[in-house]
């Protein structure tokens, strides 16, 4: 299931709009009714990403509504020009509290609420972790104080907005093999679900191994 969904973002015109601005070219471009034209989109990569103007760029804007872990959530945090609106754990903690405790077995239920990985060991503990969270919630003890019992498995939802340079940056070290695997394919959910047409503007910021040369 993808991490990221696209909710809005902002036409291509507008970037080729403001440097057109700069320049008062506006009799230079090919873009009618609302639609930037191939001569302008041009002009947005050649501005922005060829002769580095990246503060053209900032004039695109993208909102995606994201499923990600409470550990991918502290560094999303950490691409400073963006705008995150966080469910709330004040309110949100109540949809454990009908839940059965969880077995090694049940990673299927234990699922709508946990990020799994690869190692069992791992996932063992982040049952057990839920189970002590759903201990703590049924308790009684208010959600503001059981909500230190949260795993970094957890998951949460967000609405996040970025620019197009933010964007980019965000996609140059979070598509690295370097990255933390779950913000690997966060990233790349997040390209795959940008408009085609600017998908342009973002290419040459993925990852691409590179390949051996041949003796």
């Amino acid at each position: 299931m993808s991490k990221a969904r696209l909710i809005n973002h902002t036409p291509l015109i507008v970037a080729s709009e403001a440097i057109r601005t700069c320049w008062q070219s506006f009799d230079k471009s090919d873009s009618e009714d609302g639609q930037c034209g191939e001569k302008d989109k041009e002009l947005i990569h050649r501005v922005g990403n060829q002769f580095k103007h990246a503060s053209t760029l900032e004039h695109l804007n993208y909102s995606f509504y994201l499923t990600i872990s409470r550990a991918v959530l502290q560094e999303l945090a950490r691409h400073r020009m963006a705008s995150l609106s966080v469910k709330s754990t004040r309110y949100t903690l109540k949809e454990l509290k009908k839940e059965e405790p969880f077995s090694e077995e049940d990673k299927d239920r234990a699922g709508k609420y946990v990020v799994f990985t690869e190692n069992e060991l791992v996932n063992s503990h982040i049952i057990k972790a839920l189970n002590n969270l759903l201990e703590v919630v049924q308790s009684g003890v208010a959600n503001d104080v059981s909500k230190y019992c949260l795993p970094e498995a957890y998951k949460t939802e967000l609405t996040w907005t970025c620019n197009a340079r933010a964007l980019q940056n965000f996609l140059e070290l979070r598509t690295n093999k370097a990255a933390l695997w779950e913000i690997r394919e966060l990233a790349m959910d997040v390209y795959k679900c940008l408009p085609e047409e600017h998908k342009y503007l973002f290419e040459e910021f993925i990852y691409q191994p590179k390949t051996e040369a041949k003796s």
